[in-house]
């Protein structure tokens, strides 16, 4: 005959959370142990973290200390932000938040800690069960912890963090310069991302910078939306049928880009000075080179942008 299992109250069977509890674990590390695959152990009540004191501290098998936490009740912010005290204050980088209710939103932020520091954090919900006559017995399930995955993300995230400030950087160093010599760009504001611009005078029309890694564009990107395929590459053709006398004016070649698969064209120069993530030393030769062609770009453009119909 197979038991049925019954969940008890926790405060039926640990009265007390750190009298009863917080003991009953100290005595009884192993079941954390079996959980998590760890080997956590000399475990220690109330130590001193500043003015407070913590739960448990234990030590890993490198004699690392490991922060223990223990809430008999739903997840609330005050003993989260207590966990993140006592990591820091004891200089810990593994911390575990046990909990009778997981709340969904501290699910997210433990996730988010795994993802976002250097120390791991597992989140676990107790629950009190017994079979039949059988004594009370505890159940820990591991709700959220750290892996190889959540360490990529959390890479990627400041990766792309980093990238962003970077490109900002260089835009807000680019248009401070454009404005000592045109008012073209004078209007917007610098940007976390790949490309800034202005309207070329024509619906659909942009006079655009552009920057990757290690290049840089300036470009007039034409695409008028979704539905404007076919008027796209008719404003494209108009300009392409100037091509000798608008890369004359400009003074070099241009790349005429109708884009084949996509709903924009575009006309650009391309540089291979380097790009954004290039040494800052580099910037100022970088943007005076995309300012010098743009003024140049939109000058020669100008004329035959005035007299498109379409």
């Amino acid at each position: 005959m197979i038991g049925k299992i019954e969940r008890l109250p926790l405060r039926e069977v640990w009265k007390h959370e750190a009298l009863d509890f917080t003991t009953w674990l100290q005595e009884n590390i192993e079941v954390l142990n079996e959980t998590l695959d760890t080997n956590l152990s000399n475990a220690e009540r109330e130590r001193t973290a500043g003015s407070f004191s913590v739960d448990l501290v234990a030590e890993d098998d490198k004699g690392n200390p490991v922060i223990i936490e223990n809430q008999l009740e739903k997840s609330n912010h005050d003993h989260l932000g207590k966990l993140v005290t006592y990591l820091t204050a004891i200089g810990a980088k593994t911390a575990i938040w046990i909990v009778a209710d997981p709340r969904p939103e501290h699910v997210n932020a433990i996730s988010w800690l795994n993802e976002s520091s250097s120390a791991s954090f597992y989140l676990m919900k107790l629950e009190a069960i017994r079979i039949g006559d059988s004594k009370p017995a505890p159940l820990l399930t591991l709700i959220v912890g750290p892996s190889e995955e959540a360490i990529d993300v959390g890479k990627t995230k400041q990766e792309m963090a980093e990238r962003y400030d970077i490109r900002k950087r260089f835009w807000t160093n680019l248009l401070e310069l454009a404005k000592t010599k045109t008012k073209l760009h004078a209007t917007i504001s610098p940007s976390e991302y790949s490309w800034i611009g202005v309207g070329a005078g024509l619906r659909g029309l942009g006079l655009n910078y552009t920057v990757t890694k290690h290049a840089s564009v300036v470009e007039l990107y034409i695409d008028r939306g979704k539905e404007s395929d076919e008027e796209n590459l008719q404003l494209f053709q108009q300009l392409y049928g100037h091509k000798e006398e608008i890369e004359k004016s400009f003074g070099e070649p241009l790349e005429w880009q109708p884009l084949e698969g996509r709903r924009a064209c575009r006309i650009r120069k391309l540089f291979e000075l380097g790009g954004y993530r290039d040494e800052e030393e580099k910037w100022p030769q970088i943007h005076e080179a995309m300012v010098d062609a743009m003024i140049r770009f939109e000058k020669a453009l100008r004329p035959y942008i005035k007299v498109i119909k379409i």
